[in-house]
């Protein structure tokens, strides 16, 4: 499953994203993911192309999947994925498309692009994982983690998982929103406030700034599922 690449830095994330040419009408979405999704992979999520099936890995899953350009530019910088098959993205016979497929690309958990699934599937593997005892090498719980759109917090199915999940102190769950003011409705004293109402430790980053994603990301929180906003501007 692993494949060499030169381009596995940072820096090289917009020539990868550039090898995706086409119709795609989600490009802003995707690269307001950018930043937080290369953390990630570079520095959070115990998971590499070695690992991808083994049950004691970490798990991101891509809720805000309609705008997969960046996961397949750091799925590719990662060896998760050959970058020449960037090319081909979107074509009748290219494993890549509009929205992930778990099926066809290496790396990937769900199927995803209909908004409001990622978080309680996040909450279902997080759960089954507990259930399980299943521990990484390291003796921590497997980590899930998921990444939303401010927006996409307007499906009551999330309601009902950010509930649950607080309730229930998953604290192997994570919620990563994608701040960037397109949510319809909003919430009360903004994001954040949203999920802490609920139990949930909420922390908030700019969503550019590598040091403070990480450090959201990582600081301990015991007993209690954690949901990092990061902000990210476009308008």
């Amino acid at each position: 499953m692993t494949t060499a690449t030169a381009l596995s830095r940072y820096a090289d994330l917009p020539a990868l994203i550039g090898l995706m040419e086409g119709d795609e009408k989600h490009m802003g979405a995707a690269h307001s993911t950018l930043d937080v999704v290369w953390v990630l992979y570079d520095r959070v999520l115990a998971v590499t192309p070695a690992t991808a099936e083994d049950p004691a890995r970490d798990r991101f899953l891509l809720s805000k999947g309609h705008g997969p350009a960046a996961f397949y530019a750091v799925l590719a910088a990662k060896g998760f994925v050959d970058v020449a098959a960037l090319r081909g993205w979107t074509a009748f016979d290219s494993p890549l498309g509009h929205h992930p497929d778990r099926v066809l690309v290496p790396g990937v958990e769900i199927g995803s692009g209909s908004l409001g699934h990622g978080l309680p599937l996040g909450l279902g593997s997080a759960l089954g994982l507990r259930a399980q005892g299943v521990r990484r090498p390291d003796g921590a719980a497997p980590r899930v983690v998921v990444l939303l759109g401010d927006g996409e917090l307007d499906e009551g199915s999330n309601h009902e998982a950010i509930a649950v999940a607080g309730r229930l102190g998953v604290d192997n769950l994570t919620a990563v929103v994608v701040d960037n003011a397109s949510s319809t409705h909003g919430w009360p004293g903004g994001v954040a406030a949203r999920f802490a109402g609920e139990g949930w430790a909420a922390r908030e980053a700019v969503g550019r700034d590598h040091d403070a994603l990480h450090e959201a990301l990582t600081r301990p929180h015991p007993g209690r599922p954690l949901a990092v906003v990061a902000r990210v501007r476009t308008r």
